[in-house]
């Protein structure tokens, strides 16, 4: 009996002892990434002093975090603002303006993020839509990632509910109205559809639905466990992983199980309280709301008044669709709590960079806009949340940027910055909230003129696009044909101005570039936007 009671001690001295050197030959690897990117999501969370929203898992992250209270994407849709921020770089580099250049035509030896952490030893793996399908070789940039990117496949889903309908549906009348016979005829009729980012070339449903099904009925609820699944795996290697995750809700439409709508009451949705233009503001800084008006149930609810750029949604819909905007923010919510459970369960939680972002703010209604595609506050304003090792929690109102997010990535994880990209790193605001970063955000968003506008204006391109500067209190937005900011400067090319004082108006309601009383800060902010375009005109 003795023997065995020293046989036991001595393997449990033998375990802790290859307990305890295995953690310090972990603990002496570079730190795991967790990088998680949610398409749509606008800072409408907790953390940022929402108080209706849902979003418990996203705020516990934000509780060991750093949230970046003023961040801001390079452009206002999905394509270009992924590749910028994948790259470091903004999209008069990347050359990605729309959703239909892929990046590596324009740009063939970009480096990402994830492929340069491959040089620096890192294994790299991926689920759901990190780039713009169409922006990238595949849908997902092969040589990012190390090893291969992670599909669902049919049997991951509920055997009751099977693959949704379209990618999308699970209710069984939708399912019904789109079948691969019905989706192929309506591809056919959409031939006839602009050819432009508020009018995309894609079938749509309902742009809601509401029924009670389980979570993994829909994909990120798949993609949420084989990430978890990866995780676990991930873990057992002795090389540190950057697993990135990427969430499609709350992007349109509007599905989730039924428990997350009932979190929420219609009658307390947030309606707009501003659903006008600008006064002042030029007509170009606006769109159709196309992408919402693409879904099959929408045009009955659209009073679509005599300008063109109006949608007048009746605000029977308008309900809807916030309840079901913040429905499926918290069915993505859980998602993320799964990640952080299982990075808990690992017992790295705390020895994890974690990284998550939304690609770019979202219209609700306000200047009668819905979805993205402005340099507006709505659009480019986005959240970014990130935790590092050893940093304490806290909130910065410093201005930042999606270019950003590559370098500090870098700097936390303790490997060399590259020296080609456009953005900073932000540790310095994660170690000192109080630390004053940069002067200004750029973002851009491009637009075409009408034939008859062109002419008129004697214009021989219809090409222009729109770069804002944000500073801590105002915007200011200027329009150009025929341009982008690796080009030099020329006054003749300006087709219209903006500028908004967020202290005094915060709606954005008055455009006051030409208001006498902000003159000279008009001037400043001016000179400002040409110093940036010519900063950025010798990079080339």
């Amino acid at each position: 009996m003795k023997n065995q009671y020293f046989k036991l001690a001595y393997l449990l001295f033998l375990f802790a002892i290859t307990t305890s050197v295995f953690a310090q030959n972990k603990s002496t690897n570079k730190p795991n990434i967790l990088f998680i990117a949610v398409d749509d999501l606008k800072p409408v969370l907790g953390c940022y002093g929402n108080t209706l929203v849902k979003t418990t898992n996203i705020d516990r992250l934000a509780k060991m975090a750093t949230v970046f209270n003023k961040n801001y994407c390079q452009q206002a849709i999905c394509g270009p603002t992924r590749a910028s921020l994948m790259t470091g770089t903004r999209p008069d580099a990347t050359k990605i303006w729309n959703l239909t250049t892929q990046m590596r035509d324009v740009n063939p030896n970009t480096v990402t993020l994830p492929q340069y952490l491959i040089t620096q030893g890192y294994t790299t793996s991926g689920i759901g839509k990190i780039y713009h399908p169409s922006s990238a070789i595949g849908g997902v940039d092969p040589v990012s990632w190390s090893i291969p990117y992670l599909k669902s496949k049919e049997s991951d889903f509920p055997a009751e509910f099977g693959i949704p309908a379209n990618g999308q549906y699970q209710l069984p009348e939708t399912k019904d109205r789109m079948t691969p016979e019905i989706i192929a005829e309506r591809k056919k009729q959409s031939k006839d559809m602009a050819a432009n980012d508020e009018n995309p070339k894609s079938i749509k449903g309902p742009s809601t639905e509401c029924i009670d099904v389980p979570d993994t009925a829909y994909q990120d609820g798949v993609n949420a466990l084989l990430a978890k699944n990866q995780i676990i795996a991930l873990s057992k290697s002795d090389k540190p992983f950057f697993m990135a995750v990427g969430f499609s809700k709350p992007h349109l439409p509007f599905v989730a199980p039924k428990k997350y709508w009932d979190l929420y009451k219609r009658e307390d949705m947030p309606i707009a309280s501003f659903q006008e233009h600008s006064k002042n503001g030029p007509l170009i800084a606006y769109h159709q709301s196309g992408e919402l008006r693409n879904y099959l149930d929408i045009p009955e609810f659209a009073t679509l008044p005599a300008d063109s750029l109006r949608i007048g949604l009746q605000l029977e819909k308008q309900r809807e669709l916030i309840h079901g905007y913040y429905a499926a923010i918290s069915y993505m919510d859980a998602q993320v709590g799964i990640l952080l459970n299982t990075l808990e369960s690992l017992g790295t939680l705390d020895n994890t960079i974690i990284v998550l972002w939304g690609d770019h703010g979202w219209h609700l209604g306000d200047h009668d806009l819905w979805h993205k595609h402005t340099n507006f506050e709505e659009a480019t304003r986005a959240p970014l949340i990130i935790a590092g090792p050893g940093i304490n929690a806290g909130k910065t109102s410093s201005l930042t940027e999606f270019v950003d997010v590559f370098p500090t990535i870098c700097d936390l994880a303790g490997v060399a910055v590259p020296k080609n990209l456009d953005g900073k790193s932000l540790k310095p605001l994660m170690l000192n909230n109080k630390t004053k970063g940069k002067e200004y955000a750029i973002s851009q968003y491009p637009r075409k003129l009408k034939k008859a506008e062109m002419a008129k204006l004697g214009y021989t391109d219809s090409k222009m696009m729109g770069y804002s500067l944000r500073t801590d209190q105002y915007r200011y937005t200027i329009w150009m044909n025929n341009f982008t900011s690796n080009d030099t400067f020329n006054e003749s090319q300006v087709y219209a101005s903006e500028m908004y004082d967020y202290v005094k108006d915060p709606l954005e309601k008055v455009n006051v570039v030409k208001d006498k009383n902000y003159t000279s800060i008009s001037a400043t902010l001016k000179s400002k936007m040409i110093a940036f375009f010519k900063s950025q005109e010798t990079k080339q």
